[in-house]
C-alpha cells in the first residue's frame, strides 16, 4: 500500500526522490510542481474521451475505456519508473489524488517499487502554493528606472549572501517592451506561482527577501494578488541613476538583437510613445 504524504512532506521528500506527474501532457505543460517528470497515464485526447464517456455512459464504462488506453503502455511505465527511481523509490501524483495516481502506484508497487502519493493531488499542492504566497513575507524592493542595473545589483547581493528572488528570471521576461528578447517562452501565470513558491521554500521566511520592483504583470505573466500586494507595501530602495549612465547599459543589453525585433517592440508601444517619438525611434534604429 502506497504511503500518502501531505503537500509539505511530499515536497520535502522530493528533494531526494523523483516525482512522476501522471496527469495529461496538456495539464503538465500548463503548470506542474518544479522538478516533476511527466509520465502521463493518458494523452490529452485519451483523457478527453474518458471524461466524455464518464459523463455519457457512467463510471464503469469509463474505467473500461481507460484500461483499453493504458493496457499497452504498462510495461513502458514500469521501465521508465525503474530507470529514474532512487533506491527503488518514486513519488506519484495526479490532479486530485484519485484513480490515475492510485492506478499508477498499484502498478509500480506490483513491479517492486516503493511509491509515495501526494494526498489531494496537484489540487492540494496548488492550495499550498497560494497559502505560501499569502503568508507574511519580509520583502525588500529594489526600484529604479529601466537600465539602472537593478537585476545586476540583486545578483551581486545574492553572491554576498542576501536572500534574493529574481522575479524576471522566473517569468522569463525583463519587464520592458523589449523584455522578451533572447529569453525562452514565458511560463503560465500558474506555473510562475509554482516557481515562486519553490524559491520561497528555499529561503528563511523570517528574514528579509530582496526583489525587484515590478508591475503586477511581467510580460504575459501575472503575479498572485497576495504576493503583489506585499511587494507594493514593502520598503523600496530606489536607484536614482542618470540617463547618461542608464543608456549605455540598455544598449549593451538590447542593441545586439535584430533590428526587426526592436522595431516590432517599438510598434507595440507606439501609442504610449506618441507618434513623433515613435517616428524618431524608428529613424534612429
Amino acid at each position: 500500500m502506497a504511503d500518502k504524504f501531505s503537500t509539505s512532506d511530499f515536497l520535502e521528500k522530493s528533494k531526494s526522490v523523483p516525482i512522476l506527474d501522471v496527469r495529461s501532457p496538456g495539464e503538465f505543460k500548463r503548470a506542474h510542481i518544479p522538478g516533476a517528470i511527466s509520465l502521463p497515464l493518458f494523452s490529452d485526447e485519451e483523457r478527453a474521451k474518458v471524461g466524455t464517456c464518464y459523463k455519457q455512459q457512467g463510471k464503469d464504462r469509463a474505467v473500461e475505456l481507460g484500461l483499453e488506453f493504458v493496457g499497452p503502455k504498462l510495461a513502458e511505465f514500469v521501465k521508465f519508473a525503474k530507470k529514474i527511481a532512487v533506491n527503488g523509490e518514486v513519488l506519484v501524483h495526479c490532479w486530485r489524488g484519485g484513480m490515475r495516481s492510485g492506478s499508477m502506484a498499484w502498478l509500480l508497487e506490483t513491479a517492486g517499487l516503493q511509491v509515495g502519493l501526494l494526498e489531494g493531488g496537484y489540487k492540494s499542492y496548488r492550495n499550498f502554493v497560494l497559502q505560501t504566497q499569502a503568508s507574511s513575507l519580509h520583502l525588500r524592493v529594489i526600484g529604479g528606472k529601466t537600465g539602472s542595473g537593478k537585476t545586476e545589483l540583486l545578483k551581486l547581493m545574492k553572491s554576498e549572501g542576501f536572500q534574493v528572488i529574481d522575479l524576471e528570471d522566473l517569468a522569463k521576461h525583463r519587464g520592458s517592451a523589449f523584455g522578451h528578447f533572447g529569453l525562452e517562452e514565458q511560463p503560465s501565470s500558474e506555473h510562475f506561482e509554482n516557481l515562486l513558491c519553490h524559491e520561497l521554500l528555499s529561503l528563511d521566511l523570517g528574514k528579509p527577501i530582496w526583489v525587484e520592483d515590478e508591475s503586477r504583470h511581467i510580460g504575459k505573466v501575472f503575479m498572485n494578488f497576495d504576493f503583489y500586494n506585499q511587494l507594493r507595501s514593502a520598503p523600496v530602495l530606489f536607484m536614482d541613476i542618470s540617463a547618461e549612465n542608464r543608456l549605455p547599459h540598455l544598449v549593451d543589453v538590447y542593441a545586439s538583437y535584430p533590428k526587426e525585433m526592436i522595431e516590432m517592440a517599438l510598434d507595440k508601444i507606439k501609442k504610449r510613445l506618441g507618434g513623433n517619438w515613435h517616428k524618431e525611434a524608428i529613424q534612429a534604429l
